[in-house]
């Protein structure tokens, strides 16, 4: 899939791993549309960087389909051909402590949000780019989700946040094969401890020590790291229907 011209969607494009992935593909000629909640951080980038935004909230299906719509009209004549979702939360609740059993309500957001959001925007977004011509290798689009390696090795007290990334880490390969006909090819990325704005609310002793787990290289990753992966899963036919760690060989402990 070429990036020149390509109309793509970043759904929480406004900062960290998203915002990284929207310069990434702008910087190879995509036409870029973020969609999030950050609706002042979201505008100010669109101005600066001479993007879309649309102001969205993955649960809300209207905020969606507006997105998409966006997405779609800016790539002109191509269609929106990428879809890249990172709009997500954290959580921090044991199944059960003196305090009480695991907040249903907190389970129930965190599924809402990472989850049925990442969904959300994986099916209207797939279903836009049946819309699209073929390129000469019979590519419609590509969509690539975000998971952790959370889902593989998560960590005392991130019950909700774990489900949620293993879910979407088993929906890829499913995903890919329902589109497989259609050209459309689905990829999920597993990062592992990335310099993003919500690390970057813990002290600088505790970001380091982080840094420090990881084998090689030892240090957080950095969010371009990240946008560098998304553009070689869109550039590459191959990779369909993987979810691909992004860890520096990192395995989380218990805590």
């Amino acid at each position: 899939m070429q990036t020149d011209g390509a109309g793509v969607l970043v759904a929480g494009g406004a900062s960290g791993l998203g915002e990284a992935t929207a310069r990434r593909l702008a910087r190879a000629g995509a036409r870029v549309t973020i969609a999030d909640i950050d609706e002042e951080r979201g505008r100010v980038l669109a101005a600066r960087e001479d993007w879309r935004f649309v102001r969205c909230d993955v649960r809300a299906t209207e905020d969606v389909e507006a997105a998409v719509a966006v997405a779609a009209e800016f790539g002109g004549e191509r269609g929106m051909r990428v879809a890249v979702v990172c709009a997500g939360r954290g959580s921090r609740s044991k199944l059960a402590s003196s305090r009480g059993p695991h907040p249903i309500e907190e389970f129930r957001e965190v599924v809402e949000l990472n989850l049925i959001g990442t969904f959300a925007v994986m099916r209207l977004a797939a279903h836009r780019m049946l819309d699209n011509a073929p390129d000469a290798d019979g590519a419609r689009g590509v969509i690539v989700t975000t998971s952790s390696v959370a889902a593989f090795e998560g960590q005392s007290g991130q019950l909700a946040y774990s489900a949620t990334k293993a879910a979407i880490a088993g929906m890829t390969l499913t995903a890919a094969r329902d589109m497989a006909d259609k050209g459309i090819r689905v990829m999920t990325i597993a990062p592992g401890v990335f310099d993003t704005p919500l690390l970057g609310r813990l002290p600088q002793s505790t970001r380091d020590a982080l840094g420090q787990g990881v084998p090689f290289p030892k240090r957080l990753g950095e969010p371009d790291e990240f946008g560098r992966l998304v553009e070689a899963i869109v550039t590459n036919p191959m990779l369909n229907g993987s979810v691909i760690r992004l860890d520096g060989a990192l395995r989380m402990p218990p805590r």
